[in-house]
């Protein structure tokens, strides 16, 4: 549902009745993950999307049942094979949907309102909802930050506070979902003085919202202009660094959230002791000169980043590898880089090497190999990889 948090946002801020469709659990093949939501206000106005498609016009309908009744509800929606035109999924998989109404004086909407407000802004913030226990528990939110505070209830008139309590125990789970920046399911209950579990369980689904990983791209070349698009279209943030101030221009850049005028080297050092790289940061060296290419990789490869790709041939890659060993570089950070830089696509125009490597830094982060589709046996959909971030 935070992938849609702007225009929800707007929605609360308008104070309009709406309801929210989330994604909660899927089995086998489906073309959208936990997290994905369709919402639908009063006036039959949508936003986002549950299925790309299969089953739209079902959740529609239940979003505007749901702003009917006030109540929340659950539907799974899978491939009917009596009836291959039933509602369902032709990709053969399933799915489980919540439907939550969100009215101006309901309950929970200051919960989600302040949710929407952070995601919107770019702050770290989970939301755990209620996806299945105890009647009435269904859709009951808890809003939790980085440092495990929250706000809301998950627990109706079950004593909602203490360190066994059924919200102090999820919204430490929360926390450290959004630490990893990923969205997932926990299922828990109350837990008495002694510490024994005991109550229904509960199973709460946690949308992580983090603000963008970011992508520097170090070389204010040609290449590099189309580069800044393809990261801008995956969702990142883009920075351009080069150390001569005649390329490094806003005017040569202007889809980058930032243009930095520094040696390589030092930005990426000023940026590490200032914390602002992470497991999700992606690194594009595109500089394709040695005195730019082996102090900036020799720091590179050592930090706990995503990605780190560095353009040229295959002779100046040899040729870099042998400096960096020289620099001190082992073997295992030396296998971290993807060095000729991108997928082997055939890629002629610097558009062309941009969506190379853009699917390059897809592959690395979902674990995919890089191979076609048609005729591997390969599973289309994989589970998010810990540490390289999932914007649910």
């Amino acid at each position: 549902m935070l992938d849609i948090a702007e225009e929800l946002h707007r929605w609360c801020g308008e104070g309009r009745a709406f309801a929210v469709a989330t994604v909660v659990a899927v089995e086998g093949s489906a073309p959208r993950q936990p997290g994905a939501a369709l919402a639908v206000d009063a006036g039959g106005t949508a936003v986002g999307s549950v299925s790309g498609g299969c089953v739209e016009g079902a959740v529609y309908e239940l979003c505007r049942a749901a702003l009917e009744s006030g109540e929340s509800v659950r539907e799974r929606f899978g491939y009917s094979d009596e009836d291959a035109f039933a509602v369902g999924l032709t990709c053969g998989g399933v799915l489980d949907v919540l439907v939550v109404p969100v009215r101006p004086d309901g309950p929970g909407r200051e919960v989600l309102a302040e949710a929407l407000a952070a995601a919107t802004a770019g702050e770290p913030v989970a939301l755990a909802r209620v996806v299945d226990g105890p009647d009435g528990a269904l859709g009951r939110a808890l809003l939790v930050r980085p440092d495990g505070t929250y706000g809301g209830t998950l627990a109706g008139s079950v004593v909602a506070s203490g360190p066994g309590s059924l919200d102090c125990v999820v919204a430490a789970e929360a926390a450290a979902l959004l630490a990893a920046g990923r969205t997932a399911t926990v299922t828990t209950g109350v837990n008495s003085a002694a510490g024994a579990r005991c109550g229904d369980p509960v199973t709460v689904l946690v949308e992580s919202c983090l603000p963008p990983p970011r992508m520097i791209v170090f070389g204010a070349v040609d290449f590099a202009a189309a580069l800044v698009r393809a990261g801008k279209f995956l969702g990142h943030h883009v920075t351009v660094c080069d150390a001569r101030p005649v390329f490094a221009t806003t005017g040569r850049f202007p889809e980058a959230d930032e243009v930095a005028v520094d040696w390589p080297h030092r930005y990426l050092d000023a940026q590490e002791a200032a914390g602002a790289l992470d497991a999700r940061t992606v690194l594009c060296v595109l500089t394709h000169d040695a005195k730019f290419d082996v102090p900036l990789l020799e720091r590179a490869l050592r930090l706990p980043v995503a990605y780190v790709g560095a353009m040229g041939s295959r002779r100046t890659h040899e040729a870099r590898l042998g400096r960096l060993r020289e620099a001190g570089v082992g073997e295992r950070a030396l296998n971290r880089l993807r060095s000729p830089i991108g997928l082997d696509l055939g890629a002629r125009t610097p558009e062309e090497t941009a969506l190379s490597i853009a699917a390059e830094i897809v592959a690395v982060r979902h674990g995919g190999t890089g191979a076609p589709l048609t005729g591997a046996r390969t599973p289309i959909h994989r589970e998010p990889r810990r540490g390289l971030g999932s914007v649910a």
